[in-house]
């Protein structure tokens, strides 16, 4: 497989060396430094693009691998609110597009548990609840696009909670998020139910880049052949 790396930062370098372990090939890389190849010549070299890159440049360049006609995969931050006007483009071009917050497999299991857990403590509102994430301190965006995706399935599903706030409480019916920036932590989440009695807590920590990298490695391959928005619960058959 013939892939384009759009970002070429940690995140970038991790995926170009998993990659090459599992026997694909580098053709194109893009940076800040060398935006003049970001064409849709160049693009079509790849049988698929991996892109992590910022919230601000994530939307034009998803438009411009759409335009080549060329296979995205995608853990950029920031930007989801406009998630819904980049599926149906993707769909009405005839493209395909992965799209994850975080594409560690382990996370994406917790998703899971996170789902079923707050399920079941919407029975139980002597519990209240909180959101915490700590990642480094060069992540650009808060809360995290994982900690979103944590926070919106549990709003789904808590009935007591209608939104999110980040970094303080106002309210009861409003879900806190907490984020950190700190040191090197390549990224924490930890969901608490807190009562009189007890404390319930979920926690994924991951120790390195290389969970991710490999995630988004994987979901290249999936997406070849294949037209139409994906994510990772396609990826691991949930």
């Amino acid at each position: 497989m013939k892939i384009a790396l759009v970002g070429y930062g940690k995140m970038g370098k991790e995926i170009e060396k998993i990659a090459i372990e599992r026997g694909h090939s580098i053709v194109l890389t893009i940076d800040i430094n060398n935006q003049q190849d970001f064409t849709i010549e160049n693009l079509q070299k790849a049988d698929v693009v991996i892109e992590f890159t910022t919230p601000a440049t994530a939307y034009n360049n998803y438009l411009q691998c759409f335009r080549a006609g060329v296979p995205v995969v995608s853990g950029s931050t920031g930007w989801t609110d406009k998630y819904d006007e980049i599926a149906s483009l993707c769909k009405q071009t005839g493209n395909a597009f992965f799209y994850s917050s975080n594409y560690s497999l382990g996370v994406n299991i917790f998703f899971e548990i996170n789902r079923k857990l707050a399920a079941i403590m919407n029975k139980f509102p002597q519990y209240d609840l909180c959101v915490e994430e700590v990642h480094h301190n060069q992540k650009l965006d808060a809360p995290s696009g994982t900690a979103i995706t944590i926070a919106n399935d549990i709003l789904a599903n808590v009935e007591r909670k209608k939104s999110w706030r980040l970094n303080e409480f106002k309210s009861t019916d409003e879900l806190q998020v907490v984020s950190k920036r700190l040191g090197t932590v390549p990224g924490t989440h930890i969901v608490e139910y807190d009562s009189a009695d007890d404390t319930l807590e979920i926690k994924h920590a991951a120790k390195s880049r290389r969970g991710l990298a490999f995630g988004a490695v994987l979901a290249a391959e999936f997406i070849q052949g294949k037209k139409g928005v994906f994510g990772m619960r396609d990826l691991l058959d949930i």
